[in-house]
C-alpha cells in the first residue's frame, strides 16, 4: 500500500455524497481521496494550494538565480540615479 500523506481519508463515493461534511471533518488538513483503498488524489484547502504555488515560484526563481550566478562577473554596477 502507498504511503498516505493525510490524516483524513474519504472514498470518491463519500466525496460525491457529502463533500461539505468531509471538508469540515478535515478542519483544513489535506484529505486523501481513495479509489479502491488506494490514494487517487489529495484535496487541500485553497489557502494551502496558493501557498504551495508561491513556494514553487520561489524555487524556480532561486534556480534561475543559481544558473545565472556565473554571469555576475560580467555585470556592470550602476546606481539607481544613473538609471
Amino acid at each position: 500500500m502507498k504511503t498516505l500523506f493525510a490524516q483524513v481519508t474519504a472514498s470518491i463515493s463519500e466525496l460525491q455524497l457529502n463533500p461539505t461534511s468531509i471538508l469540515e471533518a478535515a478542519e483544513g488538513q489535506p484529505i486523501a481521496i481513495l479509489n479502491h483503498n488506494q490514494p487517487e488524489a489529495y484535496l487541500i484547502p485553497a489557502e494551502t494550494y496558493e501557498w504551495l504555488m508561491e513556494k514553487i515560484d520561489d524555487l524556480e526563481l532561486a534556480q534561475i538565480i543559481k544558473e545565472r550566478e556565473h554571469e555576475k562577473k560580467d555585470a556592470i554596477e550602476v546606481s539607481l540615479d544613473e538609471l
